[in-house]
């Protein structure tokens, strides 16, 4: 016999607004970049979007802006409901909560580039690094619409709970080594030639900065 799951729904009106900004961005860029959408959206087929080169490979190029913010308020609802579900943000503020989220996130995607491109220019390896941020923006804003559709099943239809927040996050962890075996397979080359400084910067630049991070979010605000 069926059981009917109990949503909260009072205040769903903000997180609508958020996903029909997501799908108006996805319009625009699907309308302004068609070419390099359809290129984008085969990434795990074709390898036609990542061999762009010159200005269509800059991690900064419009069109990964714009996905980038699709990226950051998606990825955004679905760390809320995460740490609503943990109690550990006050539901009576989940406005200035999400924001506060939104915030955090991209100024941690964008320090972190920022840092990267400061290494490229001390280094002068600007060229090199520039086709790998690009590469690695690319898989995460694709990994980001992946999981756009269980966000929108886990705020509007599935009930959540631990055992999809561990499924949730086994997925992410998957997509992302993944992504990043993939680059680095690209770049083995120039890695075994620089293998010391290769594990400086898993060390500094993609496994402390996550560490931060989780420890950022699991503060009660």
């Amino acid at each position: 016999m069926l059981q009917a799951i109990e949503r909260h729904t009072e205040y769903l009106d903000w997180v609508t607004i958020v996903f029909l900004i997501c799908f108006l961005l996805l319009v625009i860029v699907r309308q302004r970049f068609p070419k390099k959408f359809y290129n984008f959206a085969s990434i795990l087929t074709s390898n036609k979007f990542m061999l762009f080169r010159g200005k269509e490979s800059n991690p900064f190029h419009g069109f990964n802006i714009l996905l980038f913010i699709v990226n950051a308020l998606s990825v955004s609802v679905l760390i809320y409901w995460i740490l609503d579900f943990y109690n550990l943000i006050k539901a009576d503020n989940y406005i200035l909560n999400y924001v506060r989220i939104v915030t955090a996130y991209a100024c941690f995607i964008l320090i972190k580039f920022g840092v990267e491109k400061i290494i490229s220019n001390i280094f002068d390896i600007d060229d090199a690094i520039d086709y790998y941020l690009f590469q690695k923006l690319a898989y995460r804003n694709y990994i980001a619409l992946l999981i756009l559709p269980i966000t929108l099943l886990t705020v509007y239809s599935i009930k959540i709970t631990e055992s999809l927040v561990y499924i949730i996050f086994t997925v992410i962890i998957i997509a992302n080594l993944t992504s990043f075996f993939n680059i680095f397979k690209k770049q083995q080359k120039l890695i075994i030639n620089n293998w010391f400084y290769f594990i400086l910067y898993l060390c500094a630049l993609e496994i402390a900065p996550y560490f931060i991070l989780y420890k950022l979010i699991t503060v009660k605000y």
